[in-house]
């Protein structure tokens, strides 16, 4: 055992959560600073900066000739933000979510993910793909500055209340900067205790022997993921819920768009796509996109048994990856169960919408 390398990860998982609380406690004064919602705050800024590390992975991979792990990395992140992060988070405390983000960002990531399976159809993401997902990006996040700026009252409002009156001008630009550089120096402690963590991580894979696609979808997803689970965890026990839940599907959202965008406009050729991943891995996650909807709209909340429902669902997708890998005997049987299970699930969460559907119309 690589004793170095485990030494590597608990260092970065140090680091991760130092971090994590540096940038939630600057974004969550910049939302309310500029007048900007703190979903917004998270379906932008938290997001976007703490997919850098997917970013760098996911460019470096495929300027390095490894494509597989760069398509991998943003496939296993998606899956993971969704099903671990916010099925744990769920766990830990319930979290509230906002009718803005069950309206308009989770149909926004069905309709990224389904884009994008639909570009990888044929084995390759081209360039020319690639800048159509980046244009998406930017008419997104236009949109998501635009819908906060028409709440600016309230939340000027609500600064007002917890931070008092609106300082002078100096004043205002001194806590300005002191906002951006907690900014700036949690998302430069997630990037580098993200690096240490997946360094770590990577060598134990490789020492065990495990191949790139399985290393993109589990450890690597995992690690370049854990500034969002130090992010979006922090972000619920500090009551900021809307940075929580916007972050992941936020996150998710900037994976497709931006870091398939810039990896598969700077890679020679495209971004290769693995047989395997268009027949089982980039169904699955958008299943665990559409699933998102009906369970958000129940009340508008991730009650504990959610997050159960989300947090169960990884660990059986984790395993299935493990028997695969290992071409275990018991692959078959997982296989099926796990579609039953998935059977089962699907026709519960349509249920569930169709009631909340109905009460709704009744209510309003």
């Amino acid at each position: 055992m690589d004793w170095m390398a485990i030494g590597w990860m608990i260092a970065g998982l140090v680091v991760l959560t130092i971090g994590g609380e540096l940038l939630i406690r600057g974004a969550s004064r910049l939302a309310a600073f500029l007048g900007l919602s703190p979903l917004a705050i998270g379906l932008t800024v938290v997001a976007y900066g703490t997919s850098a590390p997917e970013m760098a992975v996911s460019v470096q991979a495929g300027l390095g000739g490894n494509p597989n792990i760069a398509v991998a990395n943003v496939v296993g992140s998606n899956i993971f933000n969704i099903l671990f992060i916010l099925g744990l988070c769920g766990l830990i405390l319930p979290l509230s979510v906002s009718r803005q983000l069950v309206r308009r960002d989770v149909p926004v990531m069905i309709i990224a993910s389904l884009v994008t399976f639909a570009m990888a159809w044929n084995g390759t993401i081209s360039r020319g793909e690639a800048f159509v997902l980046l244009a998406g990006l930017v008419a997104y996040t236009i949109m998501t500055l635009r819908t906060s700026r028409r709440d600016q009252e309230a939340v000027i409002t609500e600064y007002a209340d917890d931070y008092g009156q609106a300082p002078g001008p100096r004043a205002k630009a001194l806590r300005m900067l002191g906002c951006l550089a907690l900014l700036v120096i949690g998302l430069v402690l997630l990037v580098v205790g993200s690096r240490w963590f997946v360094g770590g991580a990577v060598k134990i894979a490789q020492w065990l022997g495990v191949s790139d696609v399985i290393i993109g979808l589990t450890l690597v997803a995992a690690g370049t993921s854990l500034p969002e689970v130090a992010a979006s965890i922090i972000a619920a026990l500090r009551n900021e819920r809307d940075i929580a839940v916007g972050n992941a599907v936020g996150s998710n959202i900037c994976n497709l768009l931006a870091i398939l965008g810039v990896a598969g406009a700077v890679t020679p050729g495209g971004l290769a796509v693995a047989p395997e991943m268009l027949r089982v891995d980039l169904p699955f996650m958008i299943a665990v996109a559409v699933i998102c909807w009906p369970i958000f709209y129940n009340g508008y909340n991730i009650t504990r048994r959610d997050g159960l429902l989300l947090f169960a669902g990884y660990v059986v997708y984790t395993l299935y990856l493990i028997l695969h890998a290992s071409q275990s005997g018991w692959l078959a049987a997982v296989g099926k169960l796990a579609l039953l299970g998935g059977i089962l699930v699907a026709g519960f969460l349509v249920t569930l919408a169709a009631r909340c559907w109905h009460r709704q119309r009744r209510q309003g």
